[in-house]
């Protein structure tokens, strides 16, 4: 009786507030942390790091690094690296400028035509799952190390786009094109609320669909005051996402230059917003599309057991040399992706554009939890890591931090991001 006794004690023994929620210690970790570097730089520069205008700058600057964290974390989960991911930024990058300023209207596409900014990013997002590709066939089936190939990809590639055009840099770009980089591509007020809130039903609806499948199943379910303090929670956090970048109301120097453009017929008393940007609503649906990969599929699923376990993964029936081909194809994909974004948000091509990103896109991942021994990691971990990243760097720059101290500070956040977790899978016995 005493044994049995013993035994179910720790099932009845009750749960806390936050192992009622469920709710991931290290999310709530980098979540506290980057809010003590928002706090502490808010202070530091007088209260200008979380104004709306800064905030809008910060999403923007940091989607480019995200959107390439969100692919990096499958690379590193599979115990690979890739050192290639700026290189390959800047080839694509290159590639798209030149098809839209100088190829297809050599071909008889006037500038301005609808279809040249489509066509670029068809052709750059081609390119880079090629050289995603080319890279994860020679790991995966040449045996060749990850750090060896993506490390002269980095030499490669970069000088790849330079050759394509000619070391000069390529503008202006396409109209359209520029609205997937920030500030030349937002929804306004109303559009933002809209959707807005469509997130907030949806997250909502998403998060009592999942509990009735639960029960349904006959798997345990948090109290119901643990879900409706979850939906409360993420219905506050997109509420105040919107209502921050709704806030920010576009210069009147720049409403007096076209009124109509943001709908008014005269400048004098127009006060719009710019509202969410294009390139945060791409990072946050390939956010989705790369959680429901990791979580949902068979492709995810064979990511993370590969990661955890190589030798079984691949006794088991898993095609381990086609999964880093793939993997490496979508983490070309993705720089692609960034490559329009991070082009568009300076409207043309330079070569210099993304030096030093795979750096970043690697802290970033760290950073956010994924371990470089494989097999654990998550993709809104990296969004949140490269977020804090940018915040460091954002609020010295503004504090008046030299560039050099500026990479000495987020080296050593890297390095102390590493030691955090390690300790911690210490203490909590995970691998």
């Amino acid at each position: 009786m005493s044994d049995q006794t013993s035994d179910t004690a720790p099932a009845n023994r009750p749960r806390n507030v936050l192992q009622s929620l469920e709710v991931d210690t290290r999310l709530l970790g980098m979540i506290g942390a980057f809010i003590l570097v928002a706090l502490v730089f808010n202070v530091l520069t007088d209260g200008r790091f979380l104004t709306p205008r800064n905030i809008f700058n910060l999403t923007i600057q940091t989607a480019s690094v995200a959107i390439m964290a969100t692919g990096m974390v499958f690379v590193i989960v599979t115990r690979h690296i890739d050192l290639s991911v700026g290189a390959i930024l800047a080839a694509c990058s290159a590639l798209m400028a030149m098809t839209q300023v100088r190829w297809l209207p050599g071909l008889g596409l006037e500038i301005g035509h609808w279809a040249i900014p489509w066509i670029a990013i068809a052709a750059g997002v081609v390119l880079g799952a090629f050289i995603g590709a080319f890279n994860g066939w020679l790991i995966g089936y040449q045996g060749i190390p990850a750090f060896i190939v993506t490390l002269g990809g980095f030499l490669v590639w970069r000088n790849v786009g330079w050759y394509q055009t000619n070391g000069q840099t390529i503008g202006p770009l396409d109209q359209t094109f520029l609205t997937f980089g920030g500030i030349n591509g937002t929804l306004g007020g109303p559009l933002s609320w809209g959707l807005g809130i469509i997130a907030i039903l949806a997250s909502i609806l998403l998060i009592f669909r999942t509990r009735r499948t639960k029960v349904s199943h006959g798997f345990p379910v948090k109290p119901l005051w643990a879900e409706l303090c979850l939906a409360g929670l993420c219905a506050a956090a997109i509420a105040g996402f919107v209502g921050v970048l709704t806030s920010y109301q576009v210069p009147s120097r720049v409403v007096a230059r076209d009124p109509e453009k943001y709908g008014c017929a005269v400048a004098e008393g127009c006060t719009p917003v710019y509202g969410l940007p294009i390139s945060v609503l791409l990072l946050l649906a390939i956010a989705i599309v790369m959680t429901v990969i990791a979580r949902r599929t068979r492709f995810g699923r064979y990511i993370f057991a590969t990661g955890g376990n190589p030798d079984a993964a691949e006794l088991s029936g898993i095609n381990t040399r086609m999964l880093t081909v793939k993997i490496f194809a979508l983490m070309g994909v993705l720089c692609a992706i960034s490559a329009v974004v991070a082009s568009a948000r300076l409207a043309n091509h330079s070569n210099d554009l993304g030096t030093l990103d795979e750096l970043r896109v690697i802290a970033a991942a760290v950073i956010g939890g994924t371990a470089l021994s494989g097999g654990i990691g998550t993709i809104y971990g990296a969004i949140l890591g490269a977020l804090i990243m940018q915040s460091l760097q954002s609020g010295m720059a503004m504090v008046g931090v030299d560039a050099p101290l500026q990479n000495i500070v987020v080296g050593a956040v890297l390095v102390f991001a590493v030691f955090i977790d390690i300790q911690y899978r210490k203490r909590t016995g995970a691998k």
